[in-house]
């Protein structure tokens, strides 16, 4: 591509009435949303990433529609804007319980928005609202919207919080990713859905078992969409509620891929991973799209 037809790419298209001209033989399109170093399996194993890392707390009385919590974000602005999530805790629980997510993602080069809902009682279906309104919160009024991209957001969530996610990609089909973890909702079929999903489930869950959350979950998305199950061995629960490595490994491959479309993080999700003394199983959709 041209020089002048690669700067306009970068802000949305060409100028009027231009053409880009062909690619050379043998080059690849730069992707302008990559951040971080190449990935290596290290590095997403990693508690932290390359990125240093700040935090703001949001009170529940400066905002509506969800509860407050807590923002983390890449420090430094060189790199241009990044992908943001919010992620929502479970029934009963706040947002320290899913607060180790935070630092973790935000150091590979995300905005993490981890959220109180509005009572911890909330059920899923208000839990999905509740996120979506923390996304609105964070690219329009929080102090660091200038260093966010709006148009490559996501969610998570525990347990509630996860069939949480599953209703706000459901609202919102323009989001970019979705992963709920040891999820919890009474609807257990989403063909509606167009967000790639990761859904993470627990061999050892007593509270959502896999057979009739996690499972239909993913079995229910459709056959078109990029989305992947994986269920951990030897877990329960409430393991999402401390940090672990193979949540993290695989939220981030999955997150990296989709928000920042970067394919550096296929090598991670494809071809499947095998079953480990950590994943029970791994299913999913490869080649991605």
């Amino acid at each position: 591509m041209i020089a002048g037809a690669a700067t306009a790419a970068l802000f949305g298209g060409l100028v009027p009435g231009a053409q880009a001209a062909p690619a050379a033989p043998g080059a690849v399109a730069a992707n302008p949303y990559e951040r971080g170093p190449a990935p290596t399996n290290s590095s997403i194993e990693a508690s932290r990433g390359t990125y240093a890392v700040s935090q703001t707390s949001v009170s529940s009385l400066s905002v509506t529609g969800f509860g407050g919590g807590t923002i983390y974000y890449p420090t430094s602005t060189a790199d241009g804007t990044f992908g943001a999530v919010a992620v929502s805790p479970g029934f009963t629980a706040t947002q320290s319980s899913i607060s180790w997510l935070g630092p973790r993602l935000a150091s590979q080069g995300f905005v993490v928005f981890t959220i109180d809902t509005n009572t911890t009682l909330d059920q899923p279906a208000s839990r999905g609202t509740q996120l979506l309104a923390a996304l609105d919160y964070l690219t329009q009024r929080s102090s660091v919207r200038t260093r966010i991209d709006t148009s490559r957001l996501g969610v998570m969530g525990h347990s509630m919080g996860g069939g949480g996610s599953l209703e706000a990609a459901k609202s919102r089909t323009s989001l970019k990713a979705a992963i709920p973890l040891t999820g919890w909702n009474t609807d257990k079929s989403w063909p509606e859905l167009r967000t790639p999903t990761l859904v993470i489930g627990a061999d050892g869950d007593t509270v959502a078992p896999v057979s009739s959350h996690s499972e239909p979950f993913y079995e229910s998305l459709p056959g078109s969409l990029d989305k992947a199950y994986l269920e951990l061995n030897g877990a329960t629960h409430f393991t999402p509620n401390s940090s672990n490595t193979t949540i993290g490994k695989y939220s981030l491959s999955w997150l990296k891929r989709f928000i920042d479309n970067d394919t550096r993080y296929d090598q991670f999700l494809c071809p499947l991973p095998r079953p480990s003394l950590t994943i029970e199983e791994y299913r999913g959709s490869c080649p991605l799209g």
